[in-house]
């Protein structure tokens, strides 16, 4: 990706003034409206929110304008199910069947081994999704493995709906109460809801197409731990610092999470020289990067982007949201702007993904 700025600027140092005037040119290079953004490291924070919760209005995004994480969502229910875990209620390598039928599973054999850690490793060997997971027809859609469960590495948000499932079951809750109580409660996450909230109208972003046209305001009516968590930086930030410092869970169950439990070998796909870079932890990213092991995620619902990188050694966290389909374009430059110049490599494997 070519770097705007000055190849060895690095945002962290500069003023604050400063740093959001680099900002509000890296957004305009992009064309993208809007950006939340928290940097933290040690005990600084930097937080900042840039541009418009709607282009062609002059309504400004804010810390506090509710967006879309996209498949952010999957990584809480990856902190929830490690919780659960703790407690009890589900063993992480005990087949889903065994707890619950999943009718659109249908009679495949191979499905009885898959786990929840096949799930959050994304080694179920699962479609990403079966059908539009925003058409009507998505629920009844038949449900087929791809690949060889724990064969290899397919990213799937059926397989993230499928653990949602069984964790509602196991519990008799649903997801936005188990989440309120597991993850948003307990880390002050006041701005954070898997479902649509009448408060969220009122500040909302709008998403923008890549051509910086407004699409639209989605409002969620049904939780799906693939991609339907609305939040905002700072919010998620908490999520962030909770999964890099191991907050809430025993020292064993926290380091599933920065422990690679497979090598993110991509089914179907030849090797690319990002492979032995990256890794896949409990339902995060796991990157060997100039300031060291990192946990990274991102989400893309289109109209939305964003990206979180932590390097637990140094206690740094870069989180940033946009409403924009260019939103991912900023993410090799803010990690050099925030942690300094060097290779971070998430961006490279992505585009070898796509």
């Amino acid at each position: 990706m070519k770097i705007v700025l000055t190849a060895l600027l690095w945002l962290g140092s500069l003023p604050l003034l400063a740093q959001q005037a680099e900002l509000s040119a890296l957004l305009n290079h992009h064309n993208v409206p809007g950006l939340q953004l928290v940097f933290r490291k040690g005990g600084e924070t930097r937080q900042y929110s840039l541009g418009l919760r709607q282009a062609g209005t002059t309504e400004a995004l804010t810390a506090t304008t509710p967006m879309q994480a996209a498949s952010l969502s999957k990584v809480v229910l990856a902190y929830l199910t490690l919780r659960l875990h703790d407690r009890g209620l589900i063993d992480l390598d005990r087949p889903l069947l065994d707890y619950a039928p999943y009718p659109r599973l249908g009679a495949q054999p191979r499905a009885a081994v898959i786990s929840a850690r096949m799930v959050l490793t994304h080694a179920s060997g699962l479609p990403n999704w079966a059908d539009n997971p925003l058409a009507p027809t998505w629920k009844t859609s038949a449900l087929r493995l791809k690949y060889a469960p724990d064969s290899c590495w397919n990213y799937s948000g059926e397989g993230f709906v499928w653990l949602q499932r069984t964790l509602e079951h196991l519990t008799g809750q649903s997801l936005p109460t188990l989440a309120q109580t597991e993850v948003f409660g307990p880390l002050k996450m006041t701005t954070s809801s898997f479902v649509w909230r009448e408060f969220f109208g009122r500040t909302a972003s709008f998403g923008h197409d890549s051509g910086g046209q407004p699409t639209e305001i989605r409002q969620f009516q049904e939780a799906n731990a693939g991609y339907s968590l609305l939040t905002t930086a700072a919010d998620y930030s908490r999520l962030v610092q909770a999964l890099m410092l191991g907050r809430g869970l025993r020292p064993a169950t926290a380091r599933l999470l920065t422990t690679a439990a497979n090598p993110a070998n991509r089914c179907g796909r030849g090797p690319t020289p990002t492979d032995a870079y990256i890794a896949w932890g409990y339902g995060v990213g796991l990157a060997s990067t100039s300031a060291g092991p990192a946990l990274w995620h991102w989400g893309d619902n289109g109209d939305f982007q964003a990206f979180f990188m932590a390097v637990p050694a140094q206690k740094m966290s870069l989180v940033f949201f946009t409403n924009s389909a260019n939103g991912l374009k900023l993410t090799d430059e803010l990690l050099r702007q925030f942690f300094g110049p060097g290779q971070y490599w998430a961006t490279d494997w992505l585009a070898a993904e796509k």
